[in-house]
């Protein structure tokens, strides 16, 4: 089944294909993973870890005698991105945690992706090698020089298979431009480009030069006391290399064009939805910050995640979103716990399927949500490893406010918040996501016939 084809909540089961990662009994800090991104052609799979690690899995071929056990994903490779820092001059420490991690298309047999901390961007360039050269003149097989006067014939190198070794390699080091912690990075549609953007400020990059960025946004006031805003993530359009928006912690979203001028603090569209005064409370300013924000594939739609709720935005209308999707509303008479235990303060992260049809964002007691914006159905899931049987169907998960708790709900009340889903992915053409729970990355895929 073509993704949105069809009624998409009835039509597609979604079932456990595999996890990875240790059952979490004392999980290290360092293995939380703070990052998942799928390449352009869904056959590789990248998460990063707040220890700096970047793990690249790579999609096996189908197997002709198994024709139902679809193409699982494998450890293709594994390397060290970031290691912590001092910052001498702000006696400040620089955590090695990726915080975002974006590929490049393909344009030959390697594969490049960006991988970013709080301060420094990295372009890795990951190759293949299945030949090594033997027969040096100046070196003996093991690599250390000869004797010269020993040396009394001239060989000629040949390559000699090997086993595959697969190699990660930094290109590019970008550093030195954020005085703040770097919360986005995005490749522009030229592929020449890419955007760092921190609380303050966000800078023009070119892939070719590392010394040099251009400061396309600066929202720092001169008397910091007068600071009311912070940037929380930006996305450059998927087609039009000179848009991009940026999302604040006011709950506002502003579309910025760079053909206008070099500096674009003046924005070409703001998105605001007016507040309802009867809703006002002390914590509606926490709740209406946007954590993430994504350009549909299309480029016709904005998808804005902040702590309740996802909202879809059409370019074309800013005073209000076209679509609102409640993500976890039962949360609403929690919120004074929340922020006592800091959960309010989580970052969700929200992405389309495909085909722009459906949307999935993260909630709490490993829980994610799906909503058909066709149907306007939703489904709660859960990733865990009770369910984790080769094949298994998730059963959607309901949630009971106060009242009479039925046998397959779960109360409000007995919710884990310490295991929440913040980071997700869903494979560019097909049904297949990936969805990660603290130290675990969990793979489902729809139900074929």
């Amino acid at each position: 089944m073509v993704p949105g084809l069809g009624n998409f909540m009835q039509d597609v089961l979604w079932c456990f294909s595999q996890v990875k990662g240790t059952i979490d009994i004392g999980v290290a800090e360092a293995d939380i993973i703070s990052t998942v991104e799928f390449n352009h052609t869904g056959e590789l799979l990248a998460t990063g870890d707040k220890g700096g690690r970047v793990v690249i899995f790579q999609r096996e071929q189908e197997s002709k005698n198994q024709p139902h056990r679809r193409g699982e994903y494998n450890v293709y490779s594994t390397f060290q991105s970031h290691e912590p820092e001092f910052d001498y001059l702000k006696s400040l420490e620089i955590e090695e945690k990726i915080n975002k991690i974006r590929w490049l298309p393909q344009q030959n047999a390697a594969y490049f992706l960006l991988s970013t901390n709080d301060k420094t961007v990295k372009l890795w360039k990951v190759s293949e090698r299945d030949k090594r050269p033997e027969g040096y003149n100046l070196k003996d097989e093991d690599g250390r020089l000869r004797d010269p006067s020993m040396i009394t014939m001239l060989r000629v190198p040949v390559l000699r298979p090997m086993d595959l070794m697969v190699e990660a390699t930094p290109r590019r080091v970008f550093a030195n431009a954020h005085t703040y912690h770097i919360n986005s990075i995005s490749v522009n549609s030229d592929y020449e480009t890419y955007m760092s953007a921190d609380d303050l400020r966000i800078n023009l990059w070119n892939f070719e030069i590392t010394n040099q960025s251009f400061n396309i946004v600066d929202i720092k006031p001169a008397n910091m006391e007068e600071l009311t805003e912070v940037i929380t993530a930006a996305e450059f359009h998927p087609h039009h290399c000179n848009t991009f928006v940026y999302s604040s912690s006011k709950g506002t979203i502003r579309l910025c064009d760079m053909r206008t001028s070099a500096l674009c603090d003046r924005h070409a569209k703001f998105f605001e939805e007016p507040e309802d005064p009867s809703n006002r409370s002390f914590f509606s300013e926490i709740i209406s910050s946007i954590s993430d924000v994504k350009f549909s594939h299309s480029g016709r739609y904005i998808m804005t995640r902040d702590y309740l709720t996802v909202k879809v935005w059409d370019l074309n209308m800013e005073n209000r979103p076209i679509e609102t999707y409640q993500v976890h509303d039962y949360l609403r008479s929690k919120l004074c716990s929340l922020y006592e235990n800091d959960c309010i303060f989580d970052k969700f992260e929200c992405v389309w399927n495909g085909s722009d049809s459906v949307i999935m964002t993260g909630s709490y007691n490993n829980f994610f949500r799906m909503f058909d914006r066709n149907t306007k159905r939703d489904v709660t899931l859960e990733a865990s490893r009770e369910n984790s049987k080769p094949r298994a169907i998730l059963k959607p998960r309901k949630v009971c406010v106060g009242g009479k708790r039925r046998k397959d709900e779960i109360s409000v009340d007995s919710l884990d918040f310490s295991k929440k889903i913040l980071h997700t992915a869903w494979h560019p053409t097909e049904n297949i996501i990936a969805v990660a729970a603290t130290n675990n990355l969990y793979i489902f895929q729809d139900k074929v016939n």
